[in-house]
């Protein structure tokens, strides 16, 4: 089988034209694509998806059932993505569309998802004020989300694409050990 990747490309970049033309609120198609994705990567949702005895509607009705179920009702285009990706039998490569249209959109937006690793959760105050010292650090603006790692002891490690600002005190103490033993 060929690589997720690879097969989400072509479904990533056709939603992003859609949505373009179609003037569609990325951030809207952003939400929804995540939901599905996250719907898609369940155990029991794959499970039924593969189950040759049910029919791509009653997947596509239970998908939508459970974004329902969760507070929202899917648009057409978000009815018609989730069908096409369903009939082609492409549900596991979900997740990797999502990814990759999420990139696609910040592409377009000039920015970039930052995951901000912290020893304690962080005040709006002062995740702002962080965003915006990273936001002149990596030259760009970022959309933070945050998650907390107590083994980090204290500081920040923030995760952008592939570049990494570890000021943590766990690394400290690495760097230190390092040094030491060298």
């Amino acid at each position: 089988m060929a690589e997720l990747a690879t097969i989400a490309r072509p479904y990533a970049e056709a939603l992003f034209k859609a949505c373009t033309e179609k003037s569609v609120g990325l951030n809207d198609a952003l939400s929804w694509t995540d939901e599905l994705a996250a719907i898609a990567a369940d155990p029991e949702m794959r499970q039924l998806a593969d189950n040759p005895n049910i029919t791509n509607e009653q997947v596509i009705d239970v998908m939508a059932g459970v974004t329902l179920a969760r507070g929202w009702a899917l648009s057409d285009l978000a009815r018609n993505f989730l069908r096409t990706m369903v009939q082609n039998r492409r549900l596991e490569a979900l997740p990797e569309v999502a990814k990759q249209f999420r990139a696609l959109v910040n592409s377009g937006n000039g920015s970039s998802d930052a995951l901000v690793v912290s020893a304690f959760p962080m005040d709006d105050a002062a995740l702002n004020a962080l965003g915006s010292v990273l936001e002149k650090r990596f030259g760009r603006q970022l959309n933070l989300s945050t998650t907390v790692d107590e083994s980090l002891i204290g500081g920040v490690r923030v995760v952008v694409g592939d570049e990494v600002l570890d000021t943590s005190v766990k690394a400290r103490l690495e760097q230190m050990k390092a040094t030491l033993t060298a």
